[in-house]
């Protein structure tokens, strides 16, 4: 188990250096950034939560519960980190940045543990991971940065604009349409979003390496201790209480442990950059946050599957 989580890990941390690399040496010009950034957020990240969610296999999954289990959870932490935005940072913009750390999850690193963890089933189980936490984050994150965010507080009107044309929230609800009703994907367009979908992994992360700054690292550690605490101790317990709460056993309550406890997503970047959060600190939280879950996600895993029946 230990390895198979290092081993989804690896790339991730190299892609991040990658970019770091590549930003120093100048390889790219200053302007090519943002433009993938602004790529990979309104079409690689969308194709790859719609063509994930639309294609999943969920035979023999014990949906509701997991799902239940998933959403219970993130909402109730996602609540205790705005009880203690005051005690985190007054600085809203960089709130945002530890809301996201503590919330999102890295989709790479669990569909790759899962699938190593469980074969096939795990895919499933992944899949169903997805389909709750991704709509649920991400909506929690745009009412957090209408709050919060460096852009200023939003009215009722712009945040429900704002949720109802967020490309992530769109092809969440598309593709989970799409898996409700049974319609499935053209033959011609299913290869083309899995290749922009599995495209948004490897930009992604070279773009949160781009970004890193190490002068401001001093900065850093203050949101990237309370950010990690929350990500790899409060959410995780927080899970296994609601999965005892739903009665969620097995490699279902497992794969629902791994997916609350995997490092924040490299979207989460991205939409600091798009939506007015602290783009440089969320840089950080994502490195790392990578480089801690190499000792923290497998000892959650480890020591806290120890209260889930099987």
């Amino acid at each position: 188990m230990t390895l198979s989580l290092l081993i989804a890990l690896l790339p991730i941390a190299f892609l991040i250096a990658l970019g770091a690399c590549l930003k120093h040496r100048q390889f790219l010009a200053d302007t090519f950034w943002a433009q993938a950034e602004r790529l990979a957020y309104y079409v690689l990240l969308p194709s790859l939560f719609f063509h994930g969610l639309a294609t999943a296999k969920l035979d023999g999954v014990p949906i509701q519960s997991m799902v239940s289990v998933l959403i219970l959870s993130t909402v109730v932490v996602s609540l205790m980190l705005l009880g203690a935005r005051v005690l985190i940072t007054r600085d809203n913009a960089a709130f945002t940045s530890v809301f996201q750390g503590g919330i999102r999850f890295n989709n790479y690193v669990g569909v790759s543990a899962a699938a190593g963890l469980f074969g096939v089933q795990g895919v499933a189980l992944a899949a169903v991971a997805n389909a709750a936490i991704v709509p649920t984050v991400n909506i929690l994150c745009v009412l957090v940065f209408a709050r919060f965010g460096s852009s200023g507080r939003m009215t009722f009107s712009k945040v429900l604009k704002q949720l109802a044309l967020n490309p992530l929230v769109l092809a969440c609800f598309a593709g989970g349409l799409i898996q409700v009703f049974g319609w499935g994907l053209p033959v011609g367009i299913e290869p083309m979003l899995k290749a922009l979908g599995q495209a948004s992994l490897p930009l992604g992360l070279i773009c949160v390496g781009a970004a890193l700054e190490f002068g401001s690292i001093k900065q850093w550690l203050r949101p990237v201790g309370y950010s990690s605490l929350v990500k790899f101790l409060v959410m995780p317990l927080v899970t296994l209480g609601a999965c005892h709460l739903f009665r969620l056993e097995g490699k279902a309550a497992i794969a629902a442990l791994l997916f609350q406890a995997l490092p924040t997503a490299s979207s989460s970047y991205i939409m600091a950059r798009q939506l007015g959060g602290d783009a440089p600190l969320m840089a950080g939280i994502i490195a790392c946050q990578t480089l801690l879950a190499g000792v923290a996600l497998p000892i959650v895993i480890v020591v806290m599957t120890q209260w889930i029946a099987f």
